[in-house]
């Protein structure tokens, strides 16, 4: 049989300091059926003329306007010809071995491959691993996790490879709904056309560099409303899906899953006239979040502190449940005993 066509496809918005690193890493794969797609979704800074110096080494795609991450995704994607699709965020990029690893991966019924990354900074310097070696990915068929709890251990659009009947089933994304973090929903849905295999080793670099389009965000609470609506508008789609395959989410499906809560609760605590599910209560949020904890991955020390951070949270009038809350992210907002135990828990960790 012949080697599959792989299709690296590099979306680009406004990262003309990254997207040349990000093209030639795609364009360095030793597979050699390789295909790259270069989307720019109408940059301002210069973008689309580094990507025109590559000239036919590669297919631009140069939307007239901004459409967000979904709409470049499905540009990318219609353009694309690969039997295996990669999506390549234009600040990450590829080690040369990535696309042969992945294919080596590869095998009947599965729809994607996951792998680690390299967390690097705005220079390239590796920070750590994501998600963490000590986090084991799931694997096979995920989707009585993503029933149970709304999400499965994977990872961001740089780390995963999806098989191209797979992404025809569930293409184009809702580009409404899934302006930015388009991977949401290709990682919420896939699953359900075929199983996911785990590569263990990073095959990439994930770049933390200070303006990535989901982790920015005015201030803490803009982040949590943001996460709570982005998972929100996810849960829809896994409802959709699941019915379409005579499935049940669970009703609570989202508070199994630990950033949910964190970000309800957060949501909840800081601006309470704006939370955007009306039937929560702190305490309830308060108690689910103390129980996911338990079950972290974790010393027993930190989870049991987080623990009782919780129920802080959930027992105290307003006012202090916010200061409370905020104690978690501003150290310099901490009482002195509060950093002392803290203190004392990370040499015990070591």
């Amino acid at each position: 049989m012949s080697l599959p066509l792989v299709s690296i496809i590099v979306n680009n918005f406004n990262y003309a300091a990254y997207v040349s690193q990000a093209v030639e890493s795609a364009l360095a794969q030793t597979h050699p059926r390789t295909e790259v797609i270069v989307v720019d979704d109408a940059s301002t800074d210069g973008s689309r003329e580094i990507i025109q110096s590559f000239a036919d080494r590669i297919v631009p795609v140069l939307r007239p306007q901004n459409g967000g991450q979904a709409a470049a995704f499905n540009a990318g994607f219609a353009a694309s010809h690969g039997d295996i699709v990669i999506f390549l965020d234009a600040d990450d990029y590829l080690y040369p071995t990535a696309a042969e690893r992945v294919v080596s991966a590869w095998g009947p019924g599965v729809g994607t491959v996951q792998y680690r990354l390299h967390v690097v900074d705005a220079t390239g310097n590796q920070i750590e691993i994501y998600p963490d070696v000590r986090v084991p990915f799931d694997s096979g068929n995920v989707v009585p996790k993503l029933l149970a709890t709304g999400r499965y251990v994977g990872n961001v659009t740089s780390g995963n490879a999806f098989a191209r009947e797979t992404l025809r089933a569930i293409f184009p994304i809702p580009e409404d709904r899934f302006r930015i973090s388009a991977d949401g929903y290709v990682l919420t849905v896939a699953p359900f056309y075929g199983s996911v295999a785990s590569i263990e080793s990073p095959l990439g670099a994930y770049r933390r560099h200070g303006a990535n389009q989901w982790l920015v965000a005015p201030s803490l609470l803009a982040g949590y409303q943001r996460q709570v609506a982005h998972d929100l508008a996810k849960h829809d789609v896994l409802a959709e899906r699941a019915t379409a395959f005579g499935l049940n989410v669970a009703p609570d499906a989202w508070l199994n899953e630990p950033g949910h809560v964190l970000a309800r609760l957060g949501s909840l605590c800081l601006d309470p006239q704006h939370h955007p599910i009306a039937s929560d209560d702190r305490f309830s949020l308060a108690v689910r979040g103390a129980r996911v904890t338990r079950r972290a991955a974790l010393p027993w020390r930190r989870r049991t502190l987080w623990s009782m951070w919780y129920l802080c949270v959930g027992l105290l009038p307003a006012r202090l449940a916010r200061e409370v809350f905020l104690w978690r992210w501003d150290p310099s907002s901490r009482p002195s005993p509060l950093k002392r135990v803290l203190q004392t828990l990370g040499r015990s960790s070591h």
